[in-house]
C-alpha cells in the first residue's frame, strides 16, 4: 500500500489512463515556480484556454458591426444560444427542444417552481432535503409565502439517516409516503452539495409523480460531473449554473431543463419577450406565443459575453465524452480514497458515500479534532498550493475533475496532509 503514495505510481496511473490528458486546454493557476493542485471544480471550474478566444470574437463583432452583429454570420447574436443549444442537451442526456442556457441558477428555479408549483386542492407542500443549498432554501421559501403558504407548515425536510449526513432513498420514498396527499412539489439535488452524495433522479420523478406531485431538481453539482439522462428520467424540470464543472466563468449564465410534454403546455408562467415564438417575436404584438419547450421561459435576448465561454468548455466535453470523463472520475476518485485509507484514516473520515454511484467526484472530507484543527489543515493546504474549499465546521471538500486533474494531483494532496500531520505532533 507505501506504494500508492510513489511518485511512480501517480505518473504510471496518469500515463496509463486510456482518456487523452486535456489539462493543457485549460488555464492553471501558478504556485511558486509550478502549477496549483486545484480541487474548486465544484465551486468554480479553470478557464479553457478558448474561452478568450469566443469571447474576443464577440467582442470584436461589437466594435466592427455593433448593431448589425445580430444578424450577421457567423456566430449571430439573434440566435446564439442555440450555438450551446444541442452540445447541452447531449451533456443532459435531453432532447434539444428541453433545454436553454439562460439567466441564473436561482433566477431560472424561481421560473419553474411559477409554472410548476401551483398549491390548491389541497396540495401546497414541497420536499426538499435538510440541509438544502440556501439559496435553494430561500427560493423555496419565499415562493411559499407569496402564496399565502406558511413554510413552518409547507416546507417538508427529509433529515439524513445515513453515514455522513447522506440520505438514503427508503428514507425519501417514506417522506413521499407521508405527505403524499398534500405534496405539490418535490424538489431534489442532483448531487449533495456539502457531502457529494449522487441521487437516482428518476426514481425519485416516478415517486413523486406517483404521488400527484411534479419533480424537480437542481443539478448544479451534477452537470459536467455525473452522466445525466433527463428525458428518461421523466423530471419536469430541472435547473442548473455553469460556473462549476462546466467552466464557463464567475456567475455564468446557467442552463434550463422543461421536459418535452410540457413543450406546449398552457401552464402559467412569468414570460418575457425572448421567449414569445421567434417567428412573429419582432411583430410586436400584445399577446404572449411562447415559443415550443424550455426556450419559451427565457425573458430577455442572449448574453452573448456570458455565453462565450460555455462554447469552448462545450466543445472539450464533446470532444472527452461524458463516458470518458466519468471513468477517469472514478478512477481519480478511488485513487483518493485509497490514499485515505492507506495512510491518512486516523486525520480525514470520508462523508461522501465509498460507492462510485452514488457519487460524482466531489470527497467531503471532515477533519479529526474539531474546527480549529480543521482550518489548520485547510490553511496549510492553502500555502502549499493545494486548493480545495472549506465547510463549517470541519469539512475540506476535495474535487479532483477529470478535464483538468491528475492522479499526481491527488498524490499531492495526500503527502501534504500526511506532511501537516508529521509537523503537527512533531514534539
Amino acid at each position: 500500500m507505501d506504494d500508492l503514495f510513489s511518485e511512480a505510481c501517480a505518473r504510471a496511473l496518469d500515463a496509463a489512463d486510456p482518456l487523452p490528458g486535456l489539462r493543457g486546454e485549460f488555464l492553471v493557476p501558478r504556485h511558486g515556480d509550478g502549477e496549483q493542485a486545484y480541487f474548486c471544480g465544484n465551486s468554480l471550474g479553470l478557464q479553457p484556454r478558448r474561452a478568450r478566444v469566443f469571447v474576443e470574437e464577440a467582442l470584436e463583432k461589437w466594435a466592427n458591426e455593433a448593431v448589425e452583429g445580430h444578424f450577421t454570420a457567423p456566430a449571430q447574436w439573434m440566435t446564439y444560444h442555440e450555438l450551446v443549444r444541442d452540445p447541452l442537451a447531449e451533456l443532459v442526456g435531453a432532447r434539444p427542444i428541453e433545454v436553454v442556457a439562460m439567466n441564473t441558477l436561482t433566477a431560472n428555479l424561481h421560473l419553474m417552481m411559477a409554472s410548476f408549483y401551483r398549491p390548491g386542492d389541497g396540495r401546497d407542500a414541497i420536499l426538499v432535503e435538510a440541509g438544502s443549498f440556501p439559496s435553494d432554501r430561500y427560493a423555496v421559501e419565499s415562493q411559499l409565502r407569496f402564496h399565502g403558504v406558511d413554510p413552518a407548515r409547507a416546507l417538508v425536510e427529509v433529515q439524513p439517516d445515513g453515514p455522513g449526513g447522506t440520505v438514503s432513498m427508503a428514507a425519501i420514498e417514506r417522506a413521499i409516503g407521508e405527505h403524499r396527499d398534500r405534496l405539490a412539489l418535490v424538489l431534489w439535488p442532483g448531487v449533495q452539495y456539502r457531502t457529494g452524495q449522487a441521487f437516482d433522479l428518476a426514481a425519485i420523478a416516478r415517486m413523486a409523480h406517483e404521488a400527484g406531485a411534479m419533480a424537480g431538481f437542481d443539478l448544479a453539482h451534477s452537470v459536467g460531473n455525473l452522466p445525466l439522462a433527463l428525458h428518461d428520467s421523466g423530471a419536469d424540470f430541472a435547473v442548473w449554473c455553469h460556473y462549476k464543472y462546466l467552466n464557463a466563468g464567475p456567475g455564468a449564465v446557467a442552463g434550463c431543463f422543461v421536459h418535452e410534454r410540457h413543450a406546449r403546455t398552457n401552464r402559467p408562467r412569468l414570460a418575457g419577450w425572448w421567449g414569445h415564438e421567434a417567428a412573429t417575436r419582432f411583430r410586436m404584438g400584445p399577446d404572449f406565443i411562447p415559443t415550443p419547450g424550455a426556450e419559451g421561459w427565457q425573458l430577455s435576448n442572449p448574453p452573448v459575453l456570458a455565453l462565450a465561454p460555455l462554447r469552448a468548455s462545450l466543445e472539450l466535453f464533446s470532444r472527452a465524452g461524458m463516458p470518458a470523463l466519468r471513468a477517469r472520475s472514478q478512477r481519480l476518485t478511488g485513487y483518493l480514497q485509497a490514499l485515505i485509507d492507506a495512510r491518512l484514516g486516523d486525520t480525514l473520515e470520508v462523508l461522501t458515500p465509498r460507492e462510485s454511484s452514488q457519487r460524482g467526484c466531489q470527497l467531503s472530507l471532515r477533519v479529526a479534532g474539531g474546527r480549529e484543527r480543521g482550518r489548520s489543515l485547510f490553511e496549510h493546504l492553502c500555502r502549499h498550493g493545494v486548493l480545495g474549499d472549506w465547510r463549517e465546521p470541519d469539512v475540506i471538500r476535495i474535487s479532483p475533475v477529470p478535464l483538468y486533474n491528475t492522479h499526481a494531483d491527488v498524490l499531492r494532496f495526500a503527502r501534504e496532509v500526511e506532511r501537516w500531520r508529521t509537523t503537527r505532533s512533531a514534539p
